[in-house]
């Protein structure tokens, strides 16, 4: 039976994107967290503000530090891809420029060893 683990099962992935949602969670409920201590310590330093007022600050303050934290994520993700692809492109030309230059490499040297065999055998 394919174990979950190795990389050619069919689980392998269905794994990692279950564990990246995992992590995900995790992350997004830390974020949440801090944004809820950060509100409560804010709040704490204004007496003058009712229950209700304290919970209303506390709950806005948490949504636009989430939104905030969003776009900044999705500006990296955003970032991260074009990056990737301004990576592959260059890595595709260097490829290409290596795979000629070795190629140029072989036919020279498949010239001289052909010039070498003339030459030897015409002056035998």
């Amino acid at each position: 039976m394919t174990s979950p683990e190795r990389p050619g099962s069919p689980l392998a992935g269905q794994g990692r994107s279950i564990a990246d949602e995992a992590e995900g969670f995790l992350l997004v409920n830390a974020e949440r967290e801090q944004a809820q201590y950060e509100a409560e310590t804010l709040c704490a330093r204004l007496p003058w503000l009712t229950t209700g007022q304290a919970e209303d600050l506390t709950r806005h303050y948490v949504d636009q530090r989430l939104g905030l934290t969003r776009q900044a994520l999705q500006a990296i993700a955003d970032r991260a891809k074009r990056l990737r692809g301004e990576y592959e492109t260059r890595y595709a030309t260097l490829r290409r420029t290596l795979l000629k230059r070795y190629a140029a490499g072989v036919t020279v040297l498949l010239a001289c060893a052909f010039g070498a065999t003339c030459l030897a055998l015409t002056t035998r």
